[in-house]
């Protein structure tokens, strides 16, 4: 590769040898997750721990950030590996941000008014348009499956109680 330096074996640097991060992608995404997962373990040592039997309130979000800081290590090595498919990083797209960070706080302004089966939906469809491969079929696809799952994991099995159908049908 044309002006790419690597550390040589005696420790000096060569030209045209193969660069240290291969996937620029994998590398920055594991820097993210590890960052995240230590961040989310150090501000649950503020809360009480407990134990694996009694855990307190501390206990859950210091093991999951743990798990996903050790994710990061990983998908941070995988980057590394000489294995690895070489990646570049283009310039960042606000607009995909922007899509996914807002089809997720108009699900929590919709949540009310509009119930959970359709601000659910509104919220795969929307955050479905970030993608580059949006497909109308697909994303109508897993807006109902989510809404299928949720009503079953969170109503049926475990028995929350969010408003289902938007509040003007529920009256």
């Amino acid at each position: 590769m044309k002006g790419t330096t690597a550390v040589g074996s005696a420790g000096g640097r060569k030209q045209g040898g193969s660069r240290l991060i291969k996937n620029r992608q994998d590398f920055w995404s594991g820097v993210m997750f590890m960052g995240i997962g230590a961040g989310f373990s150090l501000q649950a040592t503020t809360y009480s721990m407990g134990s694996a039997a009694r855990m307190g309130p501390g206990y859950f979000p210091f093991w999951l950030g743990i798990v996903l800081a050790l994710i990061g290590a990983v998908v941070l090595m995988t980057a590394l590996s000489g294995k690895a498919t070489e990646t570049s990083i283009g310039r960042f797209d606000f607009k995909i941000l922007l899509l996914v960070i807002g089809s997720v706080a108009l699900y929590g302004v919709a949540l009310r008014p509009l119930g959970l089966y359709l601000s659910l939906a509104l919220l795969v469809i929307v955050s479905s348009l970030a993608s580059h491969e949006f497909n109308w079929k697909v994303a109508i696809a897993n807006a109902l499956f989510l809404v299928l799952f949720s009503y079953v994991a969170f109503i049926r099995g475990l028995g929350l109680i969010f408003p289902l159908w938007p509040s003007a049908l529920s009256n």
